[in-house]
């Protein structure tokens, strides 16, 4: 069976040491609904946790996305990105 038929529970696979690149990977997948739904909140904090560790596009990609988003969105997606430091500290 190919790799695409599985769903994918990212948030197990990043962590505290996940590269700014996996991080930003992860808002791509999301982005874009590769194997998952789209989830602008959920590729909005992933974005944004890769921007906090330094990744350029990561910030195009999430201010992209904040402008198609509603400011409740973004609140959500923030939070949610705060829950997942916490989490990882």
């Amino acid at each position: 069976m190919p790799f695409a038929d599985y769903a994918l529970d990212l948030a197990s696979m990043l962590g505290p040491d996940s590269a700014p690149e996996e991080l930003y990977q992860a808002g791509l997948v999301y982005s874009t609904g590769l194997n998952v739904e789209v989830d602008m909140i959920a590729a909005h904090k992933w974005f944004n946790l890769a921007a906090l560790r330094g990744m350029e596009d990561a910030k195009t990609q999430r201010a992209e996305l904040a402008d198609m988003m509603s400011s409740d969105e973004v609140k959500q997606a923030l939070q949610s990105a705060r829950e997942w430091l916490k989490l990882m500290n």
